[in-house]
């Protein structure tokens, strides 16, 4: 439902203490009067944008849970838990109850209408759409622009191209693994050869976890085409080596490029407990670089709040090595660099895959 019919089934409370938060008259005795000034103030851009921009970091996390959560319906569960998410640094501490208590005078929380949904919650679909146009329109005039780089890389659908390789250096050479399922070292040398993007292998020593079972074994961008062939069971690993299956040998007789989006969605749930936030990061990093080329310090600085930190991994280097290096992988964003710094800009291919997080 959108703001008006939410406002119109809330209880006279409720709209009492949304007309104190926004100064609206709030002596009056008629409801309808309350509600048509309530949709007068949460109407106003003015009103939204000095919203977000008075919010603090951790209000601001809960506020992009709430955008791209797409379920219809929240339980008092599910808000305690993403407040209580929203609190990962000293500025986020508080009581989470305190904080959906505020975002329900605030009018972005309404209780469900039916016998079934009355103890459930919602965020009008009509007021997610403008809060993601507003944050999104601050995003872009802080981030501001960058020169467009002398030489930029666009790596374009060579990670499809590459799983194929892959799948065929399986079937041909069926390599020998180790016992916790990595290709030994010198089947990772030889299947480098064969891609076009080649990464160097893994040093020996250092953490490597929370991106994959693949990532344990090979640097980031093969572990990700790893862990996708196992996924689609097109790999399976029998007697000390990794095979080809059938559903894989099938796979490559078709002859077909594999979707972006496939990929790209499997990376999201792949990356999902070290980076919860990333597909809305995805959607913000697209709509900052929709239009022009970015210096990748200025999306630092304006998206930081949103990345926690994952034992030695920085927000930076999450964004920097986990995050853009990916989108560049799978031809989501361009990237070169400028006197002033690393520049990206989004491509189609990335706008498509990022419009597919919008929820609501």
């Amino acid at each position: 439902m959108n703001l008006a019919e939410m406002l119109s089934y809330a209880d006279i409370g409720q709209l009492h203490e949304m007309a104190n938060r926004y100064r609206c008259p709030s002596q009056t005795h008629s409801k309808h009067e309350l509600i048509q000034s309530l949709l007068v103030a949460l109407g106003s851009n003015q009103v939204l944008e000095s919203l977000i921009r008075e919010s603090s970091r951790a209000d601001l996390r809960f506020l992009n849970d709430l955008l791209f959560d797409d379920r219809p319906f929240l339980t008092p569960e599910d808000l305690l838990a993403a407040a209580a998410r929203a609190a990962f640094d000293e500025e986020g501490k508080g009581n989470p109850r305190e904080r959906i208590a505020r975002f329900k005078n605030g009018g972005w929380l309404y209780s469900g209408i039916s016998a079934q949904s009355r103890y459930l919650y919602q965020v009008p679909r009509d007021l997610k759409k403008r809060a993601r146009l507003t944050m999104g329109r601050l995003l872009q005039e802080s981030v501001g622009g960058a020169e467009e780089p002398e030489a930029y890389r666009d790596e374009g659908n060579l990670a499809a191209a590459d799983l194929e390789a892959l799948l065929r250096f399986i079937g041909e050479y069926r390599p020998e693994i180790s016992l916790d399922g990595g290709m030994h070292r010198r089947y990772q040398q030889l299947l480098m050869s064969a891609l076009h993007i080649q990464e160097p292998l893994l040093a020996k020593g250092g953490w490597r976890f929370g991106y994959g079972r693949a990532c344990e074994h090979y640097p980031p961008r093969l572990a990700l085409l790893a862990d996708y062939a196992r996924h689609r069971r097109w790999t399976a690993e029998e007697g000390g080596r990794l095979e080809l299956t059938s559903a894989g040998a099938e796979r490559l007789e078709e002859g077909k490029s594999e979707s972006l989006l496939n990929l790209f969605s499997f990376w999201l749930r792949l990356y999902k407990g070290a980076v919860p936030n990333l597909p809305s990061l995805v959607y913000w990093i697209s709509t900052a670089a929709a239009e022009n080329w970015i210096e990748v310090p200025a999306l630092q600085h304006n998206l930081d709040y949103l990345i926690k930190p994952f034992y030695y991994d920085t927000p930076e280097t999450i964004l920097e090595n986990r995050i853009l290096r990916t989108m560049l992988h799978l031809g989501m964003i361009r990237a070169g660099d400028t006197a002033a710094g690393p520049v990206i800009r989004i491509t189609e291919r990335g706008r498509e895959a990022a419009a597919a997080v919008t929820a609501g």
